[in-house]
């Protein structure tokens, strides 16, 4: 799946989680906004630009080889999406939960809001 503008925002959840669990960076960030803000739930902004989005997860990526999401449950609601997924960093610690709340805007994810 690739991102273009006329897939529903469930549809752009999906394939951009797809292609974080290939690790694969560009077909990953193809599904977000060149001005996508990243942010803690409720606090602080922590990533702005694609550009600082994609170092991240470049860095997650080569810092994580077996890093891995798996979905448990997805709520779309508009163009809103919030997923709650299981992340899997190595293959051999436990996973952590989180919530991400993705807010789509112009056929792109604008906005991420996690909440670990």
């Amino acid at each position: 799946m690739t991102a273009a503008a006329n897939l529903k925002p469930g549809d752009l959840a999906a394939g951009q989680l797809d292609a974080y669990n290939r690790q694969d960076l560009d077909a990953h960030c193809a599904f977000f906004a060149d001005d996508v803000v990243v942010a803690d739930l409720n606090g602080d902004v922590t990533i702005r630009g694609l550009d600082a989005y994609r170092a991240k997860y470049a860095q997650v990526f080569a810092d994580f080889p077996r890093n891995r999401a798996e979905l448990a449950n997805r709520i779309c609601v508009g163009d809103t999406v919030i997923d709650h997924e299981r992340v899997f960093r190595d293959g051999e610690t436990e996973a952590f939960q989180v919530i991400a709340i993705y807010t789509i805007a112009g056929g792109r994810i604008a906005r991420v809001d996690f909440r670990k």
